[in-house]
């Protein structure tokens, strides 16, 4: 008795505060529902949203802060100060465009606001080794500038390689920019920063300026930069799947060969992706800077190349738009690789639509698992692709991070997009799409030896799934809108 009175006391005698407290989350709730009322893209995750906001606002409107209040109009303003709606242009004028190709994906090509780049040399980069031995190469003849961006930076014996080259390359008088992500390199030491800066490298994280507590703007825990772009000299350009860490290169004991995929283009192309990585350091560090262009461009090659950098900055849902586009072109072949299949609804349709008219729809996964519960979803989702006739393939060779899409025999896909609802809406990532026949060919016969490494899924296999699997898959699959 004594007890509770002394708790029903103290109630009272902080109820102002806990009322203005209680006032202050309803209030904040109630800017969260009237946000997401103005900016629903679905009416099924909006009422789930509005239903919590109302009935559960502690923690529901915090969470939402994190994962649902998207908002980059500063990052809009940086695209407009890097002067993104002149480059198509621009390229026009300096007799860069291919417009024969663009006016053949028009789509992919308004998403990019840069026209298919021609005169561009490509090279297929198969799995860590061949890509950081070409990347290393590349940064040890810069003579101006390097650009380097990855989602995730390691301290360990490939990151310190990379640190090493920087620093000399550095310390020769090239300008040096290095920019990681906030949550992808949250394990980066603040020395192995400080060794680079002792050198003259400028880094900085995706996140510098816009702490994920900041309430002026959204959370940005939830928004990271995915992408994966290294630049030399305005010249040569590296994109694709690997981070810096030695799981890359095949050394984890865990995962064993890791099989991924990069590519490596000559000319034009580079300076896209230059600009790309100039905007994404605008915004973290509130800095301009213009990329070393060389004079004249050179052009090496006879490939066209569209670099497409696509984000939750993008007015639309340009990456789920580009995918969708390329998943509806197809007629005889759509080949999907990607180490976390979580697909939203449409995009669900959209392959099931390809296979009824006859088109050979394959899905290449991993058979491995590095985060359980995206790997749980995707086998829920994969499933449901087998009941259509898509053939899925599980990768047993080793952990399968690649991310590639081949359509017929006319366009392929290779950046940091994977085919879930984090790269399509929320990440910050990079494709570079290519239609020459030799490019095509050449990841054709690349990903033919990749199923060769590969089990099919039957539908006998579905039958024996066990109760607690499936269950728990399907459980998983709950969560997919924010994996």
């Amino acid at each position: 008795m004594i007890r509770d009175f002394d708790l029903a006391e103290a109630l009272v005698a902080n109820l102002p505060i806990i009322a203005a407290l209680t006032f202050a989350l309803y209030t904040l709730a109630a800017v969260c529902a009237v946000r997401e009322v103005l900016h629903s893209r679905t009416s099924q995750g909006s009422i789930a949203w509005l239903l919590s906001l109302l009935f559960l606002p502690f923690p529901t409107a915090f969470l939402y802060l994190v994962f649902g209040w998207k908002r980059f109009e500063d990052y809009g303003e940086v695209r407009t100060y890097a002067g993104r709606t002149t480059r198509a242009a621009r390229a026009g004028e300096l007799r860069l465009a291919d417009a024969t190709t663009s006016t053949s994906w028009p789509v992919l090509t308004r998403i990019a606001q840069v026209p298919f780049l021609a005169g561009n040399s490509v090279e297929l980069l198969v799995d860590g080794p061949d890509t950081f031995e070409s990347i290393f190469a590349g940064i040890a003849k810069a003579r101006h500038e390097v650009l380097v961006q990855f989602f995730i930076i390691r301290d360990d014996m490939l990151g310190q390689r990379l640190a090493e080259v920087l620093t000399e390359r550095a310390r020769a008088g090239v300008r040096v920019h290095v920019l990681y992500d906030d949550v992808g390199s949250k394990s980066l030491p603040r020395s192995y920063r400080r060794r680079l800066r002792e050198a003259g490298v400028q880094i900085a994280g995706f996140n510098q300026r816009h702490k994920w507590l900041r309430f002026t703007g959204p959370m940005r825990l939830n928004y990271r930069n995915h992408r994966k772009i290294v630049v030399v000299d305005g010249e040569a350009a590296w994109v694709g799947g690997h981070n810096v860490g030695d799981e890359y290169v095949g050394l984890s004991k865990e995962f064993g060969h890791w099989r991924d995929t990069h590519v490596k283009v000559d000319g034009p192309a580079a300076i896209a992706c230059a600009l790309s990585f100039c905007e994404d350091w605008h915004w973290a560090t509130g800095t301009p800077i213009r990329p070393y262009l060389p004079v004249p461009i050179p052009q090496p090659g006879d490939e066209p190349v569209l670099v497409m950098p696509t984000g939750p900055a993008d007015r639309f849902d340009d990456c789920a738009i580009a995918f969708s586009e390329a998943i509806a072109r197809a007629r005889e072949r759509l080949w999907i690789v990607s180490p976390y299949f979580v697909p939203e609804e449409a995009m669900q349709t959209a392959l099931m639509a390809a296979s009824m008219r006859g088109v050979d729809v394959r899905i290449l996964l991993p058979e491995k698992a590095d985060h359980r519960l995206v790997w749980l979803a995707s086998y829920a989702h994969a499933d449901d692709m087998v009941d259509y006739g898509i053939k899925v393939y599980r990768y047993t060779s080793g952990f399968l991070h690649q991310k590639v899409i081949l359509v017929d025999d006319a366009l392929a896909g290779i950046g940091t997009v994977n085919f879930d609802s984090r790269s399509f809406h929320i990440n910050f990532e990079v494709t570079l799409w290519f239609t020459h026949e030799r490019s095509i060919g050449k990841v054709e016969r690349m990903l033919e030896r990749d199923f060769a490494n590969s089990r099919p899924t039957t539908p006998e296999d579905l039958e024996v799934r066990s109760f607690a699997f499936r269950l728990i898959a399907q459980a998983a699959r709950l969560f997919s809108p924010i994996l």
